[in-house]
């Protein structure tokens, strides 16, 4: 007697599908060489995934480096003044809000009273 697991959860894991019921017989677990198989070629792809990274990520420090090369980087003098500018406008916004606060906060308390 053959005997195997039938699951309904999850379509897409391993197994046959059977279309009508939605119901897989799974693969048989005490399978020693189906199993030896899959752990084979599981660990070729690996093996071929990790022989790409090596090249890829070099190329991608290349590029990398290139790109960092092609950047305009500031003077001081340049970033000092663009500080300078961030900080101005940030005062005056925030001035700004403050006595748009004060003034609504001022017309609503006028009126509620």
């Amino acid at each position: 007697m053959v005997w195997c697991r039938v699951s309904s959860s999850n379509w897409q894991s391993t197994g046959l599908q059977i279309r009508g019921l939605q119901v897989r017989a799974l693969p048989d677990p005490l399978d020693d060489e189906a199993d030896g198989k899959r752990v084979k070629m599981a660990l070729q792809e690996r093996l071929e995934k990790l022989r790409e990274t090596g090249p890829r990520a070099m190329n991608f420090l290349s590029e990398v480096v290139a790109e960092m090369r092609k950047v305009h980087w500031p003077t001081r003098k340049e970033t000092y003044a663009a500080t300078v500018v961030v900080i101005a406008v940030t005062v005056v916004i925030a001035v700004f809000l403050g006595v748009v606060d004060f003034l609504i906060s001022y017309v609503v308390q006028k009126v509620l009273s």
